[in-house]
């Protein structure tokens, strides 16, 4: 600690100091102690331990009233388990720095098709869809923009120069991690239109299962792919509402056929 004598001194904690007393709101802790709780069984591995023993921490100095609203919460809310890979603690926070400080990096990594290869990257943002990270980074052997999904990132980062942060493609980094997801190289690729309003359909489809686009204030474009007719057809008919499919062909052809199955099995 630092301190300075006087009317207008003070005392300020230097590097590895213990962290002075943090002031939280009722809605703030109980906030935190969710977070901590979600942490503690969620995507990222290496910080569940370190979560659990915070979270204990936390809840020993709660007054009676958050800890009864803590333990409802805990108790109600079951969670499905992780929806992705999990990714290393230690690893995220390696590639968070090096955006943070816009520093090169090198690492290997494999294609979806288990393909090794070694890259060079400058990492801008790491973006999480809910299901799995990824890394948007402008990949200098390439000369573009490329994601790079953490759980395929294999071995020790290397550092290498710095260098100058480049303009988001597609307006944001999220915008373009959502948008590479969905223009995978799928074997099929669907455009429909679906029945209902952008900001609803938004809440059902995750950014990695397509593109959406608001056609009018009733309804919207999707923009979707998949390894199979099956796979696309089961995804449309969870949602729920109206669709009209416009491409491709192939899937067209096979939704009247399984309609016809279906009356028949009906009739």
């Amino acid at each position: 600690m630092h301190s300075t004598s006087g009317t207008a001194g003070g005392y300020q904690l230097g590097a590895g100091a213990t962290i002075p007393p943090l002031l939280l709101d009722d809605e703030e802790a109980v906030a935190v102690a969710l977070g901590l709780r979600t942490s503690a069984s969620g995507s990222v591995s290496g910080i569940e331990e370190a979560s659990v023993r915070a979270l204990l921490k936390l809840e020993q100095v709660l007054p009676p009233r958050l800890r009864h609203r803590v333990a409802a919460l805990h108790s109600y809310i079951v969670p499905l388990g992780t929806r992705g890979p999990t990714v290393d603690a230690e690893l995220l926070s390696v590639i968070a720095a090096a955006c943070r400080d816009h520093e090169g990096i090198r690492f290997s990594y494999h294609n979806r098709s288990g393909a090794p290869s070694v890259r060079v990257v400058e990492p801008h943002r790491l973006v999480h869809t809910g299901y799995r990270w990824y890394l948007a980074a402008w990949d200098t052997g390439r000369k573009d923009w490329r994601t790079f999904r953490i759980d395929r990132i294999e071995g020790k980062l290397k550092t290498s120069t710095r260098f100058r942060p480049r303009t988001p493609p597609e307006g944001d980094f999220a915008t373009f991690v959502s948008k590479s997801l969905a223009q995978a190289p799928y074997p099929y690729r669907a455009r429909v239109t679906l029945r209902a309003p952008l900001a609803t359909i938004a809440q059902r489809i995750p950014p990695s299962a397509g593109v959406l686009e608001a056609v009018d204030e009733y309804s919207c474009m999707l923009d979707t792919g998949s390894h199979s007719l099956e796979g696309i057809t089961i995804h449309l008919s969870l949602l729920g509402i109206d669709f009209q499919v416009h491409e491709p062909p192939e899937l067209i052809d096979y939704i009247r056929r399984l309609a016809d199955r279906l009356r028949q099995a009906t009739a």
